[in-house]
């Protein structure tokens, strides 16, 4: 393709054809194996075994190399990409094609500081590819760096001014510094690029405290009916108009666009939402192998660090809040959602328990002390690059940490754990309300979940006493200071005025509460789910006693 051609496309499509064609493939063998690869998995497989005789005779060929490695990986086995893409860059460091590739698994495997590295030397070379810019944005934002991250995507907003898409990024970067107005301006200047940007209108919903118009209610309303619009954009302008008429208290038309947004994505994200029987199988999982007798079996093991706080419990239960909260005083620092827990605990999933025979959590029980201790150093030194402040203790604030409890424990035996709990209700509705795409469900099935996190969260109650701090929502609204008071006696430190004016606390947000939390505390959502109450009957049902006892725990949930 020509660079005229390249100048008619897309900027990104363009950047990315370019990236293609930079290497084609020379070797005739390798041209037939490329042909017969991506039509199903079968072929790739074959094609694997081709192309490992293909390097095993010729292990110096990088394209060879290269194609492997993007086999495997559509094979669902990235670290093994990861590991032949580095092979082929030993072969051949300027192959930019591969380097971009790589520094995306390593972000999607949070090493960041290594993505990071590999887009330093990409920028090198080609300083305006807005590919390469974009994924360092995503890194920058994902190491904290707020101003970095928000000078990049401002940057790409003003040299592609027509991609809607720019604009939005660039005004989720406004948004976490609390540029509230600025932000609007950007996802107005996305709608004005293409007007059906559904992620543009979610945006603004997402915001909170925005109002929509008149206008743009009957805009949205139009763009629900022309059937072109991509399954995204119409996914979005759901929940937006779902927001759009909760704030006008239109509570049964709300209701249409949040039910209409959550089932479009079931239809068009299916095989993406983990099913409820995967939850349960891992409660039932977690349960059997986190016993009292088993970490009573490994004291002594794990880092000894005190410096972690993790705030977990299920999305929408005022996490947020009390990061905001504990980020005011002067020996904490609020981080971000850090990934690395999770992110352990699949690489132990996918690399460990099939070397060990076994499966996860299972493999835990395998692990010696010593290997245990390497987790947890591992964990202390990948966040220390989150960490500005020098203050002795941060929060790792990542709501479905709950499911890794036993692991962390384990590898960080001295660290702090909260529970924020909210009124199921509350909770599952708030999730409803959301755009999560890997969470969105049925109502029953977010019941159904939030009642095997109780059973979960009552089983560690019973098998480690006193080591997990639970924060009610409700409580905290009704009486801030008293459950600060508990909250920071539990970490064993004094109490400060600052935390309970959190709101005036300055720090960049990236989470939905992003513009709550830089307001007083309020009472204004606690009974709020009443409003959908008549919708909520499969809700509270799969809640069963859950409902009914809270914030009590139904007694059989303690019986071993």
């Amino acid at each position: 393709m020509s660079s005229s051609e390249f100048a008619n496309t897309d900027p990104f499509e363009a950047a990315l054809r370019r990236l293609r064609s930079e290497r084609p493939l020379q070797n005739l063998r390798l041209r037939k194996l490329a042909s017969k690869a991506g039509k199903h998995p079968e072929a790739d497989a074959e094609v694997e075994q081709e192309l490992r005789q293909h390097t095993s005779e010729h292990p110096n060929d990088a394209q060879g190399v290269w194609l492997l490695a993007q086999i495997v990986g559509r094979l669902g086995r990235p670290r093994d990409a990861a590991a032949l893409t580095t092979r082929c860059l030993e072969l051949e460091p300027g192959y930019a094609l591969a380097r971009w590739n790589l520094a995306k698994l390593l972000f999607n495997f949070s090493e960041f500081p290594e993505a990071l590295r590999h887009l330093e030397i990409l920028l090198r070379d080609d300083p305006d590819n807005p590919l390469f810019l974009q994924l360092q944005s995503d890194v920058l934002d994902a190491l904290g760096a707020g101003e970095k991250t928000l000078a990049i995507r401002k940057r790409l907003a003003l040299d592609h001014a027509g991609r809607a898409e720019c604009w939005i990024s660039y005004g989720q970067a406004l948004r976490a510094e609390g540029k509230r107005d600025d932000a609007i301006a950007a996802y107005r200047k996305a709608l004005q690029c293409r007007a059906s940007a559904g992620d543009a209108y979610w945006s603004l919903a997402n915001l909170k405290t925005f109002r929509f118009s008149e206008a743009d209610i009957a805009a949205m309303e139009q763009l629900t009916k022309r059937p072109e619009i991509e399954p995204n954009d119409r996914i979005n302008v759901f929940f937006a108009l779902g927001k759009a008429y909760e704030d006008r208290k239109q509570y049964a038309r709300s209701w249409n666009y949040y039910a209409r947004g959550n089932a479009a994505i079931q239809t068009y994200l299916r095989a993406q939402v983990t099913v409820v029987s995967e939850t349960a199988a891992r409660v039932a999982a977690d349960k059997a192998v986190f016993t009292r007798a088993f970490f009573e079996s490994r004291k002594g093991a794990g880092c000894k660090s005190r410096e972690p706080i993790f705030i977990l419990g299920r999305l929408r239960s005022g996490t947020t809040l009390l990061e905001q909260i504990l980020s005011s005083h002067s020996a904490i620092e609020g981080t971000a959602e850090l990934p690395y827990i999770r992110a352990m605990a699949k690489r132990l999933e996918e690399v460990d328990a099939p070397a060990l025979g076994t499966a996860y959590p299972d493999v835990l029980g395998k692990l010696g002390d010593e290997a245990l201790t390497a987790l947890g150093n591992e964990y202390i030194e990948r966040t220390r690059v989150h960490r500005k402040l020098g203050r002795p203790f941060f929060i790792d604030k990542n709501p479905p940490n709950y499911f890794q409890i036993g692991l962390i424990v384990l590898i960080l035996p001295n660290d702090r754990i909260i529970d924020a709990r909210r009124h199921p209700a509350a909770s599952c509705l708030s999730i409803f309300k959301q755009n999560y795409r890997e969470t969105n469900r049925r109502l029953s099935d977010l019941g159904q979940v939030y009642h095997d996190y109780v059973a979960l969260m009552a089983h560690f109650d019973r098998v480690l006493p006193g080591r997990i701090h639970r924060v009610i929502y409700e409580q905290m609204v009704a009486d801030p200071e008293r459950e600060i008071r508990k909250l920071l006696e539990y970490l064993e430190l004094p109490f400060e005025d600052n935390c309970l004016h959190f709101h005036k606390t300055q720090r960049a947000v990236r989470t939905p509460s992003s513009e709550q939390v830089r307001r007083p505390i309020s009472g204004e959502a606690v009974e709020h789910w009443r409003n959908y109450q008549p919708w909520l009957g499969p809700l509270i049902e799969s809640l069963g006693p859950v409902f009914t006892c809270y914030p009590d725990v139904p007694k059989e949930f303690y019986e071993a």
